[in-house]
Formats: C-alpha cells, structure tokens, sequence
C-alpha cells in the first residue's frame, strides 16, 4: 500500500470512526450490557437461557464475566442475537481521530530527533536559538507525518 492509499484509508476509518464518538464515553451499566437489557426487556434468567441452550446458572455466569469484561466476542454475539440485538464493534482513538495520533506521534519523533541534534550541536559550541528548534522540530514532525516511517510507533 503507498502512501496516498494509505493517507485515503485513514480519512475514511476517521470518517467512519466519528460517528462512535459520541459513546465512547458511555458508562457500562454496573452489571454490564446483557443483564441490563435482559432486565430491561423484563426477560429472566431462564428464558435467556433456553434461547442460548444453557441454565439460568450459565446465563449469570455471562452476564458476570461480561460485565468483568472478560467474554468472548463471539459469545457476545451468540447472546445479543438469542436477544434479537446486534453487536456493534469498534476500536476508537483516545484523541480526536487516527490523523492526530499520527500528528502527535511525529511530533513526539521528531522532538526527540531534533533535540539529539541540538545537543549535539550545543557542545560543539554550535548552539541554535528556541525559536530555530522549534521550527526545527514542527518541520521534521510534518516530514515524518508525510513519510509513515515504519519506526514511528517504536
């Protein structure tokens, strides 16, 4: 993949990734999401049960190690479609979107770069004013976010 393919698929992940935005800050309900709807829907333990071929007992053991956030996601599956729900999945940035990610990241490379220079630089009576450095680094940061070295994550 080149890096125009590469820069494309990420502006439609981010694009695809905002709309879960919104509920990555959504609580967990204390007991978790399968005890929750199963309650809401005023479904019992047994009845969950028998649509998933197990015991009341089985069905708890789920709903405790759902909400340990310990079950499979296909179990989850097979659970949300005996309730008649759909599993939605996704993996979404801590910052605003995979593009700043990348930005801070190279930001973070580069600093570290530029600033080994500088060092370098400063004992060989060589030394370059904060204003240079920060030029220094906020141009390599852009490079490096334009080339996707295969270090950047290192």
């Amino acid at each position: 993949m080149n890096k125009d393919q590469r820069r494309l698929r990420m502006a439609q992940l981010d694009r695809n990734l905002v709309r879960f935005s919104d509920i990555k800050n959504l609580p967990v309900p204390a007991g978790g999401w399968i005890h929750a709807i199963r309650t809401s829907l005023g479904m019992s333990l047994r009845q969950l049960g028998k649509k998933l071929n197990m015991t009341p007992q089985g069905v708890k053991d789920i709903e405790r190690r759902e909400a340990e956030g310990a079950l499979t996601l296909q179990r989850l599956r097979e659970v949300a479609a005996a309730m008649h729900l759909q599993l939605v999945y996704s993996l979404i940035p801590q910052e605003q979107s995979l593009d700043k990610m990348i930005e801070n990241r190279a930001l973070a490379l580069a600093k570290e770069i530029v600033l080994k220079t500088a060092q370098t630089m400063q004992l060989e009576n060589q030394g370059i004013d904060q204003e240079a450095l920060r030029e220094a680094i906020q141009k390599r940061a852009e490079k490096i976010k334009y080339d996707l070295p295969r270090n950047l994550w290192d």
